[in-house]
């Protein structure tokens, strides 16, 4: 009996002086699969475990409903706290950034005022109206486990257990069954949420319909998400899909728009794993099912699902399965889409399977929390993890685009109808069109990479051609770059109506790569790295041209105006109350900006002012 306890104890302690000697950043860079198999698999597994009894327990006794009001009206009064208090800072939520599914950790929660957000459970299910209330970190994981056992489902149910329903409205979402229901927000039918000033408001399209359509992509900068309604429709217990492979680029776009465009198919997907290879699968809900091509893909020693597709182009075979409805939505769960494969190189190993598959994946959210800043910004430059939505129209275009800038296999393409709404999303006409999700997740293979110029490269592209980058992802845009691809007109005038240009930074500010990191003050004019032209000093506007920021200095005058390079910024002393209209332009100190003349129209090399 004592033999297997000396045997594990030895090898603990084997690994720690390994550790010792190496050091533990050079195990969790160059050897992160021991660290993931020895600690992350089985504290991930715990921490499953723990999330359903907690969320079995909540919806068998009913208390979710009953303690909601009151964790709301626990939000309105931190908020009014917050404004008692002088409003010095910038809100958020009290969430840490290692727990969202994303691999950016933005720093600027440990400088804002942390609103604590403690709603994770489903609230109703109501089938006459077929809509289910649920609060905002309710997980795809929670809603799939409860919804599939009594016969209903979401139109749209995006694939990883973690992602989470405010993640999904305040960022996006989507599913191969986007091409007939749209995105995530598009089966929303009504969002609750506390405002800058402490408020409760309910919107619906009919509603306080302007902030309906406002608050999809967001990110939580025009107030805080309490609860949502979703649409659910009936669910059948199996999916019937088909696998295709295609070989060459135009018979895949044109084999994978048609299917896209027929309403008949429940699910459509593709999975590129070259610029000529790609297996198109399409699926309808069934409750028949033939037993010998029953494929419970989802059981933990099963084939991970992207490399069980590629078996169908390796064998250049049609093929036909039928896959447990839950199985299906999770399907890319186990393997993180192919990022796994990564972080435990063996993970597809039918021995490893079998072993130790039953607590696999890791969770996303520990994986971050554990990387450490060496190894966060290789991933930073060595590696993309990227969705890109543009129309299908422009799907070969893109292709051979993603190909030349990043060179990442597999793809995922994912179609989408996007419906012509106000919002920051919509198509360039007045009528709804199909678009397709281009997810490149992977290292990239092309020579000399360089995640900067590369991804500018990619978002110009996107930008071309009416299209959209995801925000969970890292964006390289400067500011006129991306309300260039947005459309911002609904969201700054509501953010001016609500108040919350005082109480929540700007959307870009949150999701761009540089601002991100440094988003410290309320009262961006303290900080020049973040400065938009309406937060200038006066006789400054922004006319940003790639990274730089460049300014022209205002002028009466018909001649042609002076282009400057700010080349550095410092404010001595305090602003006046932000809360004074005008009062982000008028300072109590001093701005010294010293500027490079761009332009032949001054002598001098610089130039130094105050004000």
């Amino acid at each position: 009996m004592m033999e297997p306890a000396v045997s594990l104890a030895v090898c603990a302690l084997l690994f720690l002086l390994w550790v010792r000697v190496k050091g533990l950043e050079f195990v969790l860079i160059h050897q992160r699969w021991v660290f993931v198999c020895l600690f992350l698999l089985p504290l991930s597994l715990i921490f499953d475990i723990y999330y359903y009894v907690r969320a079995w327990v909540v919806f068998k006794l009913s208390s979710a409903p009953r303690l909601h009001e009151q964790r709301v009206r626990d939000i309105q009064k931190q908020v009014r706290e917050w404004k008692e208090q002088g409003s010095k800072t910038f809100m958020c939520t009290g969430r840490p950034g290692w727990l969202t599914v994303s691999l950016r950790v933005g720093k600027y929660k440990k400088t804002h005022k942390n609103i604590m957000i403690n709603l994770m459970d489903i609230l109703e299910v109501d089938t006459k109206k077929q809509i289910v209330r649920v609060e905002p970190l309710v997980t795809m994981g929670q809603v799939t486990a409860l919804l599939t056992s009594i016969g209903w489902t979401l139109p749209v149910l995006p694939e990883l257990d973690d992602l989470t329903v405010g993640g999904l409205i305040m960022g996006t979402g989507i599913e191969s069954s986007s091409h007939k229901y749209g995105l995530f927000q598009h089966i929303c039918t009504a969002y609750e949420l506390v405002l800058a000033d402490g408020s409760f408001v309910r919107c619906t399209p009919s509603e306080n319909s302007d902030l309906f359509y406002a608050v999809p992509w967001s990110c939580g900068t025009l107030g805080f998400l309490v609860a949502a309604e979703i649409r659910i429709i009936p669910a059948k217990k199996y999916v019937k899909l088909r696998f295709e492979p295609v070989q060459g680029l135009e018979a895949i776009c044109a084999k994978f728009t048609h299917e896209s465009q027929r309403q008949e198919n429940h699910f459509v997907e593709g999975l590129l794993y070259s610029l000529d290879e790609a297996v198109i699968m399409t699926g309808v809900m069934t409750d028949e099912v033939e037993p010998t091509k029953l494929n419970s893909i989802g059981n933990y020693y099963k084939p991970w699902f992207f490399k069980h597709v590629e078996n169908y182009l390796k064998t250049n075979r049609e093929g036909l399965e039928y896959i447990p409805l839950r199985h299906y939505y999770h399907r890319h769960t186990r393997s993180i889409f192919w990022e796994l494969q990564d972080i435990i190189p063996f993970g597809n190993n039918p021995i490893f399977r079998y072993l130790f598959g039953w607590m696999v994946p890791p969770k996303i959210s520990l994986l971050k929390l554990t990387q450490g800043e060496t190894l966060r910004k290789l991933y930073e430059q060595h590696h993309v993890v990227q969705d890109m939505l543009v129309p299908m129209k422009c799907l070969q275009q893109a292709l051979h685009t993603f190909q030349n800038d990043i060179h990442v296999y597999p793809i995922w393409l994912c179609p989408f109808i996007l419906p012509s709404q106000p919002g920051l999303v919509h198509p360039k006409g007045n009528e709804a069109e199909l678009y397709i999700d281009i997810g490149a997740y992977g290292e990239p293979r092309v020579k000399h990479f360089e995640a900067r110029s590369c991804m500018r490269q990619l978002e110009k592209f996107v930008r071309s051609v009416h299209g959209f980058q995801m925000l969970y992802a890292d964006c390289y845009m400067n500011r006129e770059e991306f309300w260039e691809m947005f459309d911002g007109s609904l969201y700054h005038k509501l953010r001016e109506k609500l108040g919350c240009q005082d109480a929540f930074p700007e959307v870009y500010d949150k999701i761009c790569c540089f601002p991100r990191s440094t988003l410290s003050e309320r009262n961006p004019s303290r900080n020049p790295t973040l400065t938009a032209h309406h937060h200038l000093p006066p006789g400054f506007r922004e006319q940003p041209s790639g990274m730089e920021r460049m300014w022209d200095l205002e002028s009466d005058k018909p001649d042609p105006v002076p282009r400057l390079e700010l080349i550095s910024c410092v404010t001595l002393g305090e602003s006046l109350n932000p809360s004074e209209p005008g009062s982000l332009h008028q300072l109590k100190g001093i701005v010294i900006a010293t500027c490079r003349l761009l332009s032949s129209e001054l002598s001098t090399g610089h130039i130094e002012g105050a004000g």
